[in-house]
């Protein structure tokens, strides 16, 4: 079995070759251009590239070879001496989907088998779980939590806390592994997302047509209007957290990646009209009755795991991150 590295002298890192699957995507090509800025320049690319919207968020990382989606096991197979590292962070992230075949097969099956090439050729791993799992938050938000004892809101969510509960089970792991569960992230290069970008992207485009942004109402007595509350964090943390566990691997385990600290609406709101140096303009409208019943006032990420493994680091806070996000890659549509 060959030799995988667990900390690389300097000189060394030009030489790894890292994986990084949905390299097109939001996290990912954000994932793959920290790499780069920190000196691997050996990057694999893995994604379905035919959607021409995520084409421009690997511009900046042009020279990383291109492996397709479909293509991976095998070519993983093929090239497992070659490889030092994966971060399997491709996924169908779209919570509306309701086709359990089409997660079944994007999110479960596909990512049992990269734990299972990774666990058969001693492949350290870092995949993306998700806080969905973690459901209205009956239960808390603690990364220690069961999964078995978890009840997702949605069809993502159970597709993700599936894969959780059939890798713990597992005798056979890769040497380290990691899987983070991923608050409310925010940042450049969600372009491509739709309705599913962040709260900070619709509120930006919001503003700039109208003037005014809209926020749900609460329908909750504990909670005024903008004031539910979410564990925003920058996507550049989350970038500092993933590079951090892959160059010191100190406990393979499952951990929360937020901030473990909650903003309002309101406040995430404020920040963008100050970024764009516009007055507060906010409309509350009603909680779709279709959601209601299911709508999270509250999310925070309990973060002590992720403190015991080392990582000391402070979280930006969602005003700095608001106002960055607007003004160094919004305003401008740029990509990181």
């Amino acid at each position: 079995m060959h030799t995988k590295y667990l900390h690389l002298p300097s000189e060394f890192i030009a030489h790894v070759m890292i994986v990084v699957t949905g390299a097109a995507g939001f996290i990912g090509s954000c994932l793959l251009k920290e790499l780069r800025n920190r000196g691997y320049v050996d990057l694999i690319a893995v994604d379905d590239f035919s959607n021409i919207d995520k084409e421009q968020n690997l511009l900046a990382v042009d020279n990383a070879k291109r492996v397709n989606r479909d293509d991976f096991h095998l070519w993983l197979k093929e090239n497992q001496q070659l490889v030092q590292f994966v971060f399997h962070i491709g996924a169908r992230t779209n919570t509306a989907e309701f086709d359990m075949q089409v997660l079944n097969k994007l999110n479960l099956d596909y990512t049992k088998e990269v734990w299972k090439l990774c666990s058969a050729f001693s492949i350290p791993l870092i995949f993306a779980s998700s806080a969905a799992t973690y459901g209205m938050g009956e239960l808390g938000f603690d990364d220690n939590t069961a999964p078995e004892d978890l009840i997702p809101l949605n069809p993502y969510g159970i597709s993700k806390n599936e894969f959780d509960k059939w890798m713990l089970k597992q005798s056979s792991t890769p040497p380290f592994w990691a899987g983070f569960k991923f608050f409310n992230v925010y940042g450049p290069n969600e372009y491509h997302k739709g309705r599913m970008a962040s709260v900070i992207f619709h509120a930006f485009n919001q503003i700039n047509s109208t003037g005014k942004v809209k926020l749900f109402q609460s329908h909750h007595p504990q909670f005024k209007d903008g004031e539910q509350e979410r564990d925003f964090i920058y996507v550049k943390d989350v970038l500092s957290v993933l590079i951090y566990m892959m160059e010191q691997r100190t406990h393979s385990g499952l951990y929360n990646l937020g901030t473990g600290k909650t903003g309002t609406f309101l406040e995430l709101a404020c920040a963008v009209f100050d970024a764009l140096g516009k007055p507060h303009n906010i409309e509350y409208i009603p909680t779709p009755i279709d959601i209601r019943d299911k709508y999270q006032y509250y999310t925070c990420a309990k973060m002590d795991k992720l403190r015991q493994a080392g990582y000391i680091a402070p979280f930006t806070s969602l005003r700095e991150g608001a106002m960055e996000y607007v003004v160094k890659y919004l305003i401008d549509g740029k990509r990181y």
